[in-house]
């Protein structure tokens, strides 16, 4: 697929960073506010959604209208809305409402621009500590309460050297459970319930492995687009693409990506 130019590029970013500043400045009143309340979107289970989540979206997708109106729109809250340009942005205005409704600051603002074989440039923004990763079009980097950064993923090649992170114990189905807690005692050290943080960290060159299933577009595709730009690799447990959810590894370099499909794979 032909290269976006650089002006295109440019604006891209520009706006990225218009709609996370949006959503930061529209989400944060609700958190840890003391009547936050949530729907539950399941009939069996808890998926829950708040006014957070739906007041964030509604705000990105009004810059969008302003700033990039012929462009697609992909939103976990209020779906798709359909443009000319051949770009969408993918937008999970709170990836982590558990944990928005518990009060951690471990959920995030998921942005990502790009085609259809996937993101081209992605955002993470944690509004609460202020703290946004930034990755696509050689760019990568993470802006928060140390300053700006350059984001650099790990060179851990050992599974035994390698920490990993998801957000659910049971992972998905028992059978993809069971893969994952086959991978878990390989590690040196596995830590549970970051929401979209882990795949930031992954970036940052914290940890070295996040491992998932059942994910949809909307939660991976920015993660995807900042880690790629940081070094790191992330694929379905075959090893295909993963920017249309399902399950994912994301992994801080190709050794370390390969080891663990050798055993998610299996399933």
């Amino acid at each position: 697929m032909q290269r976006l130019n650089e002006d295109t590029q440019i604006d891209l970013i520009r706006v990225a960073n218009a709609l996370a500043d949006a959503a930061r400045d529209a989400v944060l009143p609700f958190f840890r506010s003391a009547d936050l309340t949530a729907d539950n979107k399941l009939s069996e289970g808890f998926d829950p959604v708040t006014e957070g989540d739906r007041a964030a979206e509604k705000a990105m997708r009004d810059v969008l209208a302003s700033l990039r109106p012929d462009d697609s729109i992909f939103g976990e809250e209020f779906g798709q809305k359909a443009g000319t340009s051949g770009l969408t942005w993918v937008l999970d205005p709170i990836d982590g409402t558990r944990g928005f409704l518990s009060g951690t600051p471990t959920w995030g603002v998921l942005i990502a621009v790009g085609r259809e074989d996937g993101p081209e440039l992605g955002i993470i923004d944690q509004p609460y500590i202020k703290e946004r990763f930034l990755g696509g079009f050689g760019e990568a980097w993470v802006d928060g309460p140390l300053g700006r950064r350059a984001l650099k993923t790990r060179s851990t090649t050992d599974l035994s050297d390698a920490i990993l992170f998801t957000t659910f114990p049971e992972v998905g189905t028992s059978e993809e459970g069971a893969a994952f807690h086959a991978l878990a005692p390989k590690t040196k050290l596995t830590r549970y319930g970051m929401d979209c943080y882990a795949y930031g960290l992954v970036a940052a060159g914290q940890i070295d492995l996040v491992v998932e299933a059942g994910l949809q577009p909307y939660d991976v595709q920015a993660p995807i687009a900042v880690i790629e730009a940081a070094g790191g690799i992330v694929t379905d447990w075959q090893g295909g693409p993963a920017h249309q959810g399902g399950r994912v590894v994301a992994a801080a370099n190709a050794e370390i990506h390969a080891a663990a499909l050798e055993v998610l794979h299996k399933v």
